[in-house]
Parts: C-alpha cells; sequence; structure tokens
C-alpha cells in the first residue's frame, strides 16, 4: 500500500470551508478511483495559522496515478481549495506503508 501525503496552510477563519471541501468533494472524487483504501484530514492550529495534512493510501502507484495523473508527485489542489488555502505544497510524498496497525 502507498501512503500519499501533502500539506496545506490558511487562516483559522478559512479552515473550515477547506475542511467541507476535502469531506465533501476531494472524498467523492477519491471514492472513485479504483485502488483507493482510504484518508485521512490532520488538522493543527498554531496562532493564527491552520496547517492541514492529507493522507490518502492506495493500493499501488498506479492507482496514486488514476488520482493525481502522469505526474504523481504534483500536488492536486481543485480551485475551492486554492480559495481556501493560502499556501500549499506543490510536490507530495509517498510512503510505502510497512506496517498497518488497526484495531
Amino acid at each position: 500500500m502507498i501512503a500519499r501525503t501533502w500539506r496545506g496552510w490558511t487562516t483559522p477563519t478559512k479552515a473550515d470551508d477547506y475542511q467541507h471541501h476535502y469531506k465533501t468533494e476531494v472524498t467523492d472524487h477519491l471514492r472513485q478511483i479504483p485502488g483507493f483504501q482510504g484518508a485521512r484530514l490532520l488538522r493543527h492550529t498554531t496562532g493564527d495559522e491552520v496547517m492541514f495534512t492529507s493522507i490518502t493510501f492506495f493500493t499501488n502507484m498506479t492507482a496514486v496515478q488514476a488520482f493525481a495523473g502522469p505526474n504523481p508527485n504534483q500536488a492536486v489542489l481543485e480551485e475551492p481549495a486554492r480559495q481556501a488555502l493560502t499556501h500549499w505544497d506543490d510536490q507530495v510524498t509517498h510512503h510505502e506503508v510497512t506496517v498497518d496497525l488497526r484495531p
């Protein structure tokens, strides 16, 4: 399994906008990708900035490319995300999941 990680930042006033976009549009899109295995959105507030970390899980890099396109290291940001965030990582990282511990 592959974990795809990405980060984006925003203000506290726009954080709920991004979170809503992720919970609706992003998850709807991801669920249509063959090989999609789940996602987590982490939220961390420090002072006047909110950082989101997205971790999406795919069976393999072929499934990642079905989501991200031919350049899987490029971040995928739709217009609502660009409007809600102040800045973001242009590149993502991919990790091989070596331990998958669940309750």
